[in-house]
């Protein structure tokens, strides 16, 4: 469904991710979402998984991160990570479209610079949809310079009504 990078691509992108935390840090533009302690929160396209970690403080002991990507190494450099660092209350999957989680089971779901990736995104949003609960949250970045297009994307599917633009991030709620 999606392209998978090369191994090179994706430790040179890990390798940037780097600095954009240190200028942007995640758990600033995850704020604009509204994340609470004991939230559901699933990851989609988590890369080296800044956002997955920064959301694990933010559900606390009684919530729960589910952190998906299509690249093994993406998910193999995310559990050393989590293991080093004691993360309890992360979970990885590894997958390219189907997430295996619950029907209406995450309150939040993050798309962060992943939608311009896709290749059927109208797949990945209905999965997205079947598992967020009513009223749930979609929350795309968006560093592409289309990024219209990319909303649209969103808009189109009928699953989903925008809510809010923050400073990085764009919001839907479920329909």
């Amino acid at each position: 469904m999606t392209r998978i990078l090369a191994n090179i691509e994706f430790q040179v992108m890990s390798f940037f991710f780097r600095f954009r935390d240190i200028l942007i840090p995640p758990q600033k533009i995850l704020n604009e979402i509204g994340i609470s302690p004991g939230f559901f929160l699933l990851d989609y396209g988590c890369g080296p998984g800044s956002f997955s970690f920064a959301a694990s403080e933010l559900v606390g002991k009684s919530g729960k991160v589910f952190a998906l990507d299509i690249h093994p190494l993406a998910i193999k450099k995310f559990k050393k990570i989590s293991s080093q660092r004691g993360y309890s209350n992360i979970e990885t999957i590894y997958s390219d479209c189907d997430t295996g989680l619950e029907d209406n089971s995450m309150d939040v779901v993050l798309l962060f610079d992943t939608i311009h990736m896709l290749s059927e995104p109208e797949k990945i949003l209905q999965e997205i949809h079947r598992i967020l609960k009513p009223k749930g949250t979609l929350s795309l970045t968006i560093h592409r310079p289309d990024k219209k297009k990319a909303i649209r994307k969103v808009e189109q599917t009928d699953f989903f009504q925008f809510s809010l633009e923050g400073k990085q991030t764009y919001n839907f709620l479920k329909k």
